[in-house]
């Protein structure tokens, strides 16, 4: 019976995602991007293309399952009140789909014009229907002394959820991650929500508490009881946050309109946060070791690219990063091929400089970006998630950007002239030290760092140092490399 409620495409739509009977959300983003449909038209203008449907498809999570006559009935609502109950289109099939946690995350995580698509979303009748004039008085529904108090009893719950979930967080940022750049965020985040909760009166709404009667307090499940490690209790707060502004952005609206939808755009922020804290977690155990980084270019190697690279690796350097400025891209690539391969033999990473298309061809750990180059998050749709993503940066503006785009480390100078790229400004030892208090995000010092200023680098605060002509010139390659990796694994000893 379904059936007959959907337009052509919106049948398709449903067709393809049916089979098992549920629907997923990277199905229903699938299903959308391949029929040629109104919803399809949408998110191409929200930005959505081909590659990004692949970078979707290719992302952990989003698995939630959704009935299929569930999700039609949704979009079937959505149609009625445009008063076209006969036909579900594919539109409203999307609206469906933004209802969804799963889905509005797979789109948060895609460099989308997400408002764009949302005010589409909630002004579809401007685009197909001219409104007829009536002569109607329409009253306002005046809600009963009994919702409001359940209103009341909701944001307030939803209030105490959130800040109870943003200061466990902040708590980690704080006194485990030590990353005063994240915990200012977080705070003015937690100090922001004060402000707004004003809008509802959430102080008035102390008085419709019920907790000794409320079923919520007794339901539990193994799961939320089970935390394996410090950082799912982050992971899980995380989302409590979200969650509970989704809840206080709903419910508000019935309260305060403009206030519900500054604790919307309170959301969207989190979620940028929570992309610079997750993004830190996760370079901080995939970096973990990485101490020296070298940066080679092959007519800077008077001993060769082969020698002076297995050299320095048996040395200790744990990065390489092949930057060729002056050779084809051909050449440049056949270089990689051999320095990805050197580096596998012992076990270290392989950046590329600049390039992150010949970083998948050479199937590189990762590419770094300059400031003047494609940003992290451009260089992170070619290379994808799995890639290492490494940003220069020249002040602590840039490095906290860096944070919040999602970069996995950031390079930190110059600190001194270097014999191999010439700098108008030195931002020096004082920019490594605001770094250093301020950042987790692993960090490498560079620009004439070698052997005879190291202490002054590492007294700054540094734990970690990116070097090229030191060892690429050097007489004795692996030596000078050894001298500078037992130099950077005593400060942490």
């Amino acid at each position: 019976m379904l059936d007959s409620l959907l337009s052509p495409g919106a049948q398709r739509v449903v067709d393809r995602v049916s089979a098992t009977g549920q629907t997923s959300a990277h199905g229903l983003l699938v299903s959308f991007w391949t029929d040629e449909s109104r919803a399809h038209a949408w998110l191409s203008g929200a930005g959505l293309s081909d590659e990004l449907v692949d970078v979707a498809v290719g992302q952990p999570g989003a698995a939630g399952v959704v009935e299929v006559a569930a999700f039609v009935e949704s979009a079937r609502r959505f149609a009625s009140l445009e008063g076209r109950s006969a036909e579900v289109g594919t539109e409203h099939l999307l609206m469906a789909a933004c209802d969804f946690d799963a889905f509005r995350d797979l789109l948060a995580a895609l460099p989308l014009d997400l408002d764009q698509l949302r005010q589409k979303l909630h002004h579809p009748l401007a685009e197909i229907a001219t409104p007829l004039e009536a002569n109607i008085q329409l009253r306002p529904v005046v809600a009963t002394r009994g919702e409001s108090v359940s209103v009341a009893r909701i944001l307030d719950a939803a209030a105490n959820r959130c800040r109870e979930g943003l200061r466990v967080v902040e708590d980690y940022t704080r006194m485990i991650l030590n990353d005063r750049h994240l915990s200012q965020l977080i705070k003015e985040v937690r100090h922001e929500l004060s402000r707004q909760l004003a809008g509802f009166g959430i102080e008035r709404a102390i008085s419709a508490r019920d907790t000794e009667h409320d079923v919520g307090t007794s339901i539990h499940t193994a799961f939320e009881m089970q935390r394996p490690s410090v950082w799912s209790v982050v992971i899980a707060n995380l989302k409590r946050v979200q969650e509970s502004l989704r809840t206080l952005e709903e419910y508000g609206k019935t309260v305060d309109v403009p206030t519900a939808t500054a604790v919307g755009n309170l959301r969207y922020r989190f979620y940028t946060i929570e992309k610079g804290l997750c993004s830190t977690q996760g370079a901080m155990e995939r970096l973990a070791k990485c101490r020296l980084y070298l940066l080679v270019t092959d007519s800077l190697c008077p001993q060769g690219l082969g020698p002076v690279v297995r050299a320095a690796l048996r040395g200790g350097v744990d990065i390489v990063q092949l930057r060729e400025k002056q050779l084809d891209d051909r050449r440049v690539l056949e270089l990689a091929k051999w320095v990805r391969d050197w580096t596998a033999e012992s076990g270290a990473l392989f950046i590329m400089n600049d390039r992150p298309d010949l970083a998948v061809l050479a199937e590189a750990d990762g590419v770094h970006v300059g400031q003047g180059d494609l940003t992290a998050h451009e260089a992170r749709r070619i290379v994808g998630g799995d890639k290492l993503v490494g940003v220069s940066t020249h002040s602590i503006e840039q490095a906290r950007q860096a944070v919040l785009d999602g970069a996995d480390y950031i390079g930190v100078g110059p600190v001194f002239s270097s014999r191999t790229k010439e700098f108008d400004e030195f931002s020096g030892l004082e920019y490594v030290q605001q770094v250093a208090s301020e950042i987790t995000l692993p960090a490498f010092a560079i620009g004439g760092i070698g052997v005879t200023n190291l202490r002054e680098v590492l007294s700054a605060g540094a734990s970690r140092v990116a070097v090229s002509s030191e060892i690429c010139a050097a007489d004795d390659v692996e030596r000078v490399a050894a001298r500078m990796k037992e130099s950077l694994l005593a400060k942490h000893a």
